[in-house]
């Protein structure tokens, strides 16, 4: 049985319109232990789209691959494409909560299939050698005891899954957005912490409301991992310290300056392929965040980077507008 873990004490949430590739090399660039998901991806994307879904440069890993579906043979096939591309692990979407999403019958509504989800999970181990696992909620609607969520959790791992990300809301199916639902439900991290207390052999890692590396810690004193999210996206220059505080791997991590400077090839070489420059640069809005200058690189880019004449140049003159201080890596 396959019943390999990707050990990931911290991780990049996959984050819809987010966490794209262009997102991931650029958020490489701070960390080298960092576990960075893709945002999901439909089985039906990968089994009839046009595009290619499954894209990724190298220099990305370890990268895991989050799919949303709910048809074990379709996810398997999608597990084994995305094994043959390289990718380090597969995580099955059963938190996000937008209707589109539970029309197609998956995402948070899959709590209340977990059976379904553990055959899901048994097609897709059973279709390759990499690891499988499952990013759910604590519960959903009125199913929101800690029974449900243990009973859910049982009943996968019975199935050979052996690692869980767990973000510490519940999810409204109903009444809310997308958006409130990342905000509304009260976080409830000893839910969390009692999962594992009750599972001691599962990889147990934490996502929801931390934004700091202090409060990653904090978590880690109870789980296996932390998985940040939207502060990653928005004050991106927090991954710089990842390595040297949560894995003592001191390296010479370049300050935010150096950073712009090395994403200039990476951009020319992608528009050569095609990408335009808004596509990468929206990335880097966060990356001065709380500095003098800050504003007036954010308004730059804002204005003008979503130009169809937009040149990697352009990030260049933003820079110009940010002082440099000797102090810069200390941020």
């Amino acid at each position: 049985m396959n019943n390999a873990i990707l050990p990931q004490k911290f991780s990049v949430a996959p984050m819809l319109d987010w966490t794209d590739r262009h997102c991931r090399y650029f958020h490489r660039l701070m960390s080298k232990h960092a576990v960075l998901y893709t945002e999901m991806v439909t089985t039906g994307a990968i089994i009839h789209g046009k595009g290619d879904y499954l894209g990724f440069n190298p220099q990305e890993q370890p990268v895991v691959l989050q799919l949303g579906g709910s048809e074990p043979a379709e996810l398997a096939h999608c597990a084994k494409l995305a094994e043959q591309r390289g990718y380090a692990a597969i995580n099955l979407n059963v938190g996000c909560p937008s209707d589109r999403v539970q029309n197609g019958m998956f995402g948070a509504c899959l709590m209340a299939r977990p059976q379904l989800v553990a055959d899901s999970v048994k097609a897709m181990q059973d279709a390759v050698s990499i690891p499988v696992s499952v990013k759910t909620r604590i519960g959903i609607d009125d199913s929101d005891e800690y029974q449900f969520l243990q009973d859910f959790v049982a009943t996968v791992a019975a199935a050979g899954c052996r690692q869980f990300v767990i973000h510490a809301r519940k999810a409204w199916l109903k009444g809310l957005s997308p958006k409130e639902n990342r905000e509304v439900p009260p976080l409830n991290y000893p839910r969390v912490y009692q999962l594992k207390q009750d599972f001691p052999t599962l990889d147990i890692s934490i996502n929801g409301g931390i934004k700091t590396l202090a409060e990653a810690e904090q978590q880690l004193q109870y789980l296996d991992g932390v998985m940040i999210g939207r502060e990653a996206y928005t004050n991106p220059y927090l991954l710089s310290q990842v390595d040297a505080v949560l894995y003592q791997d001191v390296w010479a991590v370049p300050d935010q300056h150096q950073l712009v400077r090395l994403m200039v090839p990476y951009i020319e070489q992608q528009m050569q392929q095609g990408a335009r420059f808004w596509h990468i640069a929206r990335h880097m809005l966060g990356l001065f965040q709380g500095q003098p200058g800050a504003r007036q690189w954010r308004r730059l880019l804002s204005e003008q980077g979503h130009l169809v004449d937009a040149k990697p140049e352009l990030l260049l003159q933003a820079l110009a507008l940010v002082p440099e201080s000797p102090d810069a890596k200390a941020n």
